[in-house]
């Protein structure tokens, strides 16, 4: 059987998130509803594997997943056969055909997460459901001294919310970078790794706005890696201005 990698982008405003799950809207179960159609309903269910996932109404531009067709056809033709059966809120970037040993999750080695988030006290309508708001006074200089710690091999388990079900919470993080956006009320982050936990990214830059809020001394993710307390990191930026950006093999 033929394997397709496809790049696939969505809101996740309506979702709950990446992953099946019973009785809700997913963007898996969208994905494997229209993949099996294509596929004409074969008696066996065609599974379509993501990078990962992603929770609810967190977005995606660059969302990585692979599935088997029991018949070959060409992958423009699978590219605009599953945009055509798929929702308006899900889009087909790009399909490729791949080895049989491709793997959207177990094959990846980075993965590159960005977040938006507005700090006026006006919630934009237009924005509310792309960007995370936070409107107490920052010193984003404080957030810019301290995000450099985040680089590097480290034990997150203060960053990962309760539920995780992976063996390790050790994970590299290869770059994390801040823009001030001040033409859009906003500042801007962006983290690549090999691979993050299950909020970790919201966790983390929850706690950046902490620290310029001076709520947290600038140092303090260092002190967060020694004490890998989940409880001392509680704060979890919203959902709905984290974006996957892009997934690397």
């Amino acid at each position: 059987m033929p394997r397709y990698k496809a790049t696939i982008a969505y809101d996740g405003t309506d979702f709950y998130g990446w992953q099946v799950q019973p009785n809700k809207r997913t963007v898996q179960a969208e994905m494997e509803l229209v993949v099996n159609k294509m596929a004409k309903n074969p008696t066996e269910h065609i599974r379509v594997q993501g990078s990962g996932r992603t929770d609810a109404r967190v977005h995606a531009k660059g969302q990585v997943a692979h599935f088997d067709l029991p018949f070959d056809i060409p992958v423009e033709a699978v590219r605009k056969g599953l945009s055509t059966m798929l929702p308006y809120d899900i889009g087909i970037k790009k399909v490729e055909k791949v080895s049989e040993d491709f793997h959207a999750q177990y094959s990846a080695h980075d993965k590159t997460y960005f977040y938006r988030f507005s700090t006026t006290e006006f919630i934009d309508p237009f924005k509310r459901n792309y960007t995370g708001h936070w409107h107490r006074r920052l010193k984003p200089e404080l957030m810019q001294q301290a995000i450099g710690d985040y680089v590097g091999e480290h034990d997150w388990l203060s960053f990962v919310a309760s539920g995780f079900q992976q063996k390790t919470t050790v994970r590299t993080v290869y770059s994390a970078k801040m823009w001030l956006k001040p033409e859009e009320d906003e500042i801007w982050f962006e983290f690549s790794g090999n691979g993050f936990l299950y909020n970790q990214i919201r966790i983390m830059v929850g706690v950046l706005l902490e620290i310029g809020n001076g709520v947290r001394p600038v140092d303090d993710i260092q002190r967060l890696f020694a004490v890998k307390d989940r409880q001392q990191a509680q704060f979890t930026a919203p959902a709905q201005g984290l974006y996957l950006m892009d997934v690397k093999y």
